[in-house]
């Protein structure tokens, strides 16, 4: 039995590297089609916002999770459930601003940043940006469900 559960984890932690190693060489691949670091991030962006698009639907069917009540309910699941399932990770959020509208989320354990290291031409790539355009790719879609859900 425990043979079994270690598999599982082994599987896991493989997908993960996987994941990351890909991501790493997709990230190599944007910085020789593209002249300059802005336009990397804005292609990972990009490119997130796409995935967030299309992910939230997986979310919604496999969380379970119900309507968030308010922004700060939302957060919580963002980093409680979603990077949870899918990264494997919980991010601390802070850094509320004053109306309660904007917070950062804190990766300690970044899982895209194993077996990474930039060179010094580099220095304005933000190689985590696909994240940013997940969240605001699925945050997008889950405000059009509401609106739609509401009209």
């Amino acid at each position: 039995m425990s043979r079994q559960a270690n598999r599982g984890t082994e599987s896991k932690k493989m997908s993960s590297e996987l994941f990351t190693l890909t991501y790493g060489a997709l990230v190599t691949q944007l910085c020789k089609d593209y002249e300059n670091d802005e336009d990397v991030n804005k292609q990972l962006d990009k490119m997130g916002y796409n995935i967030g698009v299309r992910l939230i639907e997986d979310f919604l069917a496999r969380s379970n999770v119900g309507r968030c009540h308010d922004f700060r309910e939302t957060a919580d699941v963002i980093a409680k459930v979603a990077f949870k399932m899918y990264l494997g990770i919980t991010p601390s959020i802070t850094n509320w601003s004053p109306a309660g509208d904007e917070f950062s989320l804190i990766l300690e354990n970044n899982p895209l940043v194993d077996f990474v290291e930039l060179p010094d031409n580099h220095s304005s790539l933000i190689y985590s940006n696909l994240l940013c355009g997940v969240l605001r790719g699925a945050l997008e879609m889950i405000r059009k469900l509401r609106y739609t859900a509401n009209a």
